[in-house]
This record gives C-alpha cells, structure tokens and sequence, in this order.
C-alpha cells in the first residue's frame, strides 16, 4: 500500500492551462475516484500520477517518495487502461507476465505472482488462451492481472469498463470492489460514470474544468453537493432545480419562487440568510411525492416505466419537475396531480457563486 500526496500541480499544453494549482491526499488502502465530464483533467490527472504526461509546477509524492520526475517504473504503480492493450499473439499467461519477465525477474516468482492474479480475478482455466479467445469482460480481467503481478503500492484505472455491455460492467464492478478489499491496495479510479463512482469509491472527488470541486465519501457527494455543478452532475434523473430568492416572514426564511413558499427554517445554512437573497432550491426526485391532497398541483407531461420504479415528470409552473416513484398507478399525459417535496432533503445554493448554503 502507498499514500499519494500532490501538491499544488499545474498542468498545461500549448499554453492552455489543463490543471491549475491543484492538491489531492490519497489515503494508504483507499479506492479514490476521480468523477467528471470529458475534457474535466480526471485522465490527465491520473496519467501525471503515473508519469505519463509532464507536470509545469508542483510535485507528485507517492508514499513518501518524490516521483514529480521519475519515469513510470520506477514509481511502484499498477495502470490499467480503458482499451485492453493486450498482446495478440501471447497467451494470458504471457500477457500477465510480459512486464516481469522483460526485468529479469526470477522464473519462480513469475510463476507465483500470475498463478495468484489469476486465481483472485478467476482466470485459472484461461491462461493458456489467447486474447481472441476471450469475451471483452475476461480481456479486461486479463489487463487488470498484468497490473497486479506488479504488486505495486498504488493501482491507477482509467475508465476500465467504458467498453463492456451493462451487464459486464455491473460483474466487474463487483469484481473491483471485491478485489480492492481482498489485496488492500490504494487504487484511483477515474470514470465519467456517476453508478460506477457511487458504487466502488471510499471517496469520491468530482472534478470540473481541471479543478476539485468537492472530495468526501459517497453519501455526503450525493446528500450535501458542495455546489450547482456537483449536485446536478450526480443522480439520474438529476437534481430538479428551482430559481427563486430567501424571503424572511418575522424572522422565519422562507424560500419563494413562483406558485412555490417554502419554509426553510430547518434548513442547516452554513452562514446567515440574507433576505432577498437570489437563491436556487434543489430537490432530488426520489425526495418528491404524489399525494392525494394539499400539496403542489401539477400536470403529468411524460412518464418512464423502469420495472420496479416509474419516472413522472410534471409541468409545474413551466418548469420540468422529475419525480421517481415505486407506484405502478397510470397516470395520463395532461393529468393534474398533487405533489409535495421532503423539506429535510432539500439543498439550497446561492445563485450568484452556486455555492450551497
């Protein structure tokens, strides 16, 4: 296991500025995931982590050990690529141990290494294969062990299962996280796949524009989104949005927008309100439910069935509002229905910075 610690990094090409004065602590043992749109830095951070693009500024420490500079073997990492990058006329048991042989390393150890990589990634009956001979999810097992016969301090997996089915990348995910528990390896991950982030990762940190724009574990990225960017980033459907300002009624905040006064007095601001305040309301649509009365009317426009949920999506006020529900009711396009929103879930940003309240 190995801690990695990057301070103040700065990374640019042709004097366009990709990552700017960026720090990042990972924990010995920890499976980071680095989560973000395309073109965000999440690949071009992870490659300077392995020293495959130069860095302008800053330093790259891997258990201690300046690595800025250092060429990729000689910083004790493990890659593993979206695309297999396999031999095609190796075996799996060539493929696996390709690396260690080219360094001299004994014949015995090889041995040892590839037959336990093998065994942790179920790959025992198929070393003698060659990778045509293989589906996509057991080429990038194959990929995965040529990593771990390193036996590296730090695992680094850009976008590994962008290329398999659904059902793939579900088996695998399983496979990693299993995997990460058995060898306790410090992994960082990068995927623009929010499922994947939530699923595998101890933190998460979402990048945006070469930037962190928030880092904590799962729960607290998905629950208390630091800003507008990571809260709809994250969640599918997405966040509903709501524009409106902070009003104060005696003291008492409420959040108001049209047909919409919401009292926002529980609400853990983490400064003062300021009445008047231009202010967004976030709200989750599984925080959104149809009730028989009171409530908020609304007219249904589309529903989605998913088997054991169904997503509606309402017109209120002319703005599209996603609810996701276990009930199987039908409900008709143009149909008015109450709906009412779970206050305790709500997030609230300033609408000038998108910072949350």
């Amino acid at each position: 296991m190995a801690r990695v610690s990057i301070s103040n990094l700065r990374i640019g090409y042709d004097g366009a500025n990709i990552i700017e004065n960026l720090d990042l602590d990972v924990e010995d043992g920890e499976f980071l995931v680095l989560l973000g749109p395309s073109g965000c830095g999440k690949s071009t951070l992870l490659h300077s982590i392995a020293g495959l693009v130069d860095v302008r500024d800053g330093s790259i420490r891997i258990d201690d050990k300046d690595v800025t500079w250092a060429d990729p073997k000689d910083r004790s990492i493990g890659m593993v690529f979206q695309s297999y990058a396999l031999y095609p006329t190796m075996s799996v048991e060539r493929n696996m141990s390709f690396g260690l042989r080219i360094s001299g390393m004994p014949k015995d150890e090889i041995k040892r290494r590839v037959d336990n990589a093998a065994g942790m990634l179920h790959l025992q009956d198929y070393l003698d294969r060659k990778p045509s001979q293989l589906s996509g999810g057991q080429r990038q097992r194959v990929a995965i062990g040529r990593a771990l016969v390193r036996d590296a301090g730090v695992y680094l997996l850009d976008e590994p299962l962008s290329n398999l089915d659904a059902k793939l990348r579900s088996e695998l995910r399983r496979e990693l996280k299993r995997l990460h528990k058995e060898i306790g390896s410090t992994m960082i991950y990068v995927t623009h796949d929010q499922v994947e982030a939530m699923t595998l990762a101890s933190r998460i940190a979402v990048m945006r524009g070469g930037k962190i724009q928030q880092i904590d574990v799962p729960a607290t990225i998905y629950n208390q989104p630091a800003n507008l960017f990571v809260a709809g980033f994250l969640g599918s459907p997405s966040m509903n949005f709501v524009n409106g300002k902070i009003e104060l009624e005696n003291g008492v905040p409420f959040f108001r927008a049209p047909g919409l006064a919401l009292d926002v007095s529980s609400y853990p601001f983490a400064a003062s309100c300021v009445a008047g305040q231009p202010t967004v309301l976030g709200f989750r649509p599984e925080h959104v439910s149809l009730v028989a009365s009171d409530g908020l009317e609304a007219a249904v426009t589309v529903t989605e069935p998913m088997g054991d949920h169904q997503i509606v999506w309402l017109d209120f006020q002319g703005l599209a509002v996603g609810l996701k529900t276990e009930k199987q009711e039908v409900l008709l396009p143009d149909q008015r229905v109450r709906f009412e929103i779970d206050l305790p879930r709500i997030s609230l940003f300033d609408a000038g910075s998108e910072a949350r309240l």
